[in-house]
This record gives structure tokens, sequence and C-alpha cells, in this order.
């Protein structure tokens, strides 16, 4: 029988959560259902509303928590006491209309092993936010999909969501603040996900806890996870394929000039592409062996990557020489940085892509 494991977690939410949790009864009242809120010690004792209801009703459960520790984990360990074979997450604070649950379950019983609200998908909206905080929510996600190829979806650090518990069966989940999302688009066991639009809305009481702390800690969780979803030894693997393809470039132009008596920029464009083909084989064996391409197909995308990252380099290194002043080899040192970040994120993206 499919239960229902509703996780909240909360912190200074005493204004919202009985509210929401007389609201979730009455639309959750057709399913098998139990609500799970996971309290950080609040100061404002959100966890004695939770535990008076929870003496009425059997199908609430609190778990309190001293010493707050972080929305994420709060899930995590919500989703560790959860009985339910569909886990959902939401905030306390009505941003995440609970009207829309019923929808989100019914997409995981049709099949779909995710189902994300989305405020970016078409239809979805964000209400009362600034310009600035717009920017930095966008500029996360777009970190997100650019470094974890697997993530196709527009929402990844969405908050409200639905899921299967064999997702997560058998994961290590250690999130670092409060993207859980994240971790489970990461790590997580599925193949199908689909996001619902809905509009986030300004909370009715209390204040955001969007911070500069939780900014930096976003960075700390994507290090992290890269670290352990081995795309930071992907990326170290293909930076070394680089330096080992300058020897090659060096080495063949010496020898066609040197000792063959070519032309010196014949010689190097025929080292150039040597080196390239070097690269690519070692990229398409080694360092995205995981992704079984079609060889002629990635061959010919990964030389277009490579065209395209040196003219950024160059392209760097003329602005910022010709118009900020900048010592040419310094700004060449920046042009070859772009130009290996660009040919890395083509190559992830699309060369090899996954």
């Amino acid at each position: 029988m499919v239960k229902v494991s509703i996780v909240i977690p909360t912190y200074n939410e005493r204004e919202n959560i009985g509210k929401l949790i007389s609201t979730l009864k009455s639309i959750l009242e057709n399913l098998n259902y139990e609500i799970i809120v996971v309290d950080d010690n609040s100061p404002d004792k959100t966890y004695e509303v939770v535990e008076n209801l929870a003496k009425k009703d059997k199908n609430i459960k609190l778990i309190r928590r001293i010493g707050k520790k972080g929305l994420a984990s709060a899930v995590v360990d919500g989703f560790k006491k959860a009985e339910g074979n569909i886990l959902v997450v939401m905030d306390a604070d009505f941003q995440h209309p609970p009207e829309l649950i019923p929808k989100m379950v019914e997409e995981i019983k049709n099949g779909y092993d995710i189902v994300i609200g989305s405020r970016y998908v078409k239809g979805g909206k964000i209400e009362d936010w600034s310009f600035l905080r717009k920017i930095i929510s966008l500029g996360a996600i777009f970190l997100a999909r650019i470094l974890f190829p697997k993530i196709k979806v527009k929402d990844c650090v969405s908050g409200f969501f639905a899921l299967k518990r064999e997702v997560i069966e058998e994961k290590e989940l250690n999130p670092l603040g409060f993207k859980i999302l994240l971790e489970i688009l990461v790590k997580g066991n599925y193949k199908t996900v689909k996001e619902i639009p809905f509009t986030f809305k300004g909370r009715i009481k209390g204040k955001s806890n969007l911070s500069k702390k939780i900014i930096f800690e976003y960075v700390v969780h994507i290090v992290k996870l890269m670290r352990e979803s081995k795309e930071f030894l992907r990326m170290l693997k293909f930076g070394f394929v680089g330096f080992l393809g300058i020897f090659v470039n060096i080495g063949v132009l010496y020898i066609l000039t040197e000792i063959f008596g070519i032309y010196y920029l014949i010689s190097g464009i025929i080292a150039v592409e040597l080196s390239i083909l070097h690269n690519f084989l070692w990229n398409y064996f080694w360092t995205f062996k995981d992704r079984n391409n079609k060889f002629l197909n990635s061959l010919c995308k990964y030389n277009l990557s490579c065209l395209i990252s040196m003219v950024i380099n160059i392209l760097v290194l003329y602005t910022l020489t010709q118009y900020f002043g900048i010592y040419y080899i310094i700004s060449d040192l920046i042009g070859i940085i772009c130009g290996f970040l660009a040919n890395y994120l083509l190559s992830n993206h699309w060369a090899f892509k996954e």
C-alpha cells in the first residue's frame, strides 16, 4: 500500500506550522500519509505546537534536534524516520503550495522517480523577490548544471519535491546548508524526473533565511559534491591530458621543423591537430570513458570545442592587453584558463555528452 511521508524542516515557524498541518490534513484526507516535522530546537518553541498536535493525531510526528544543524540535514533525518514509500519535502512558511502535493504524488504513482515543484518551467514564477536574489538563484542553478551534467532540470535547488524512496535507498546523503535536492539529483538512483510549475509566494509570517553564510555553504556543498561524484577528478584528468598535449604539440613541431625541414607554420598546424587528436584519444578512453559516445561524432565535436576555446583564449589575451593595459603574459595566462574552462565545459556537455 502506498504511504506518503511529508517531511517539513522547521526553525522558528511557530506562527505557520499549526495552520500548515491543518491545511495538509484537509488536503491529504484521501491519502495514507504521515507528517514529519523536524525542528532544530527553535527559540520560538515551534516544537511545542507540533508536540501538542501529535498527541491528538498519530499521523503527526516530531523530531526535535538540539542545536541547529541546517535544513538539508533536517530533511535527511526526516527521511530516516519516514515510513512512506513516497517522500515529499516542503517548507513550513506557505511559500510551497500544499494543494500541489496530491498532483506530485499522482505523478510519482504514474512512474516518475522524482517530481519537482519548479519556479522556472513554463507557468512557474516567483513573487516578492529582489532582482539580486533572482540573480543569485539563477546563478546557483547555472553553476550546478554546468558542473553536473547528470542534472537536466531547470530548478535543481527547489525545496519542494517528491520522490520514490528507492531514489535514496543505500545512498549516503550528507548535505551542507539548504539544498538537499541538489544532493539527491547528483547521488540519487533515478531515471525519470518531472517538473511541475508553481508560484513561489512571499512568506505569510516570519522572515527569509537567505544570508551570505548560506551562499558560502552552497559553494562549499558544490565543491564537496564534485569530489564525491568524481566530477572534480574528471576535471583533473582533463587538465592532465591537456598538459600532456602541450609536450606533444612542442615535440611534433620540433621534429617536423628541425628534422624533416618542414616550414614551421605548416609544422605548427600539424602539431596542433596531432595534439588535439592525442588529447581526444586520452579523453575518450579515459576521462569520459563512462559516456559511451560515438567515436567519430565525438572527435568532430572535440575538434570544434578546441577551436572555440582557442578563439576565447586569443580574445581574452587581446581584450585584456589592448583595452585594460594588462601585461600580455598575464593576459595570456588568464586567456589560457578561460580557454581551458570553455574546452572542458564544451567537452563535458557536448563532445562527450552524457
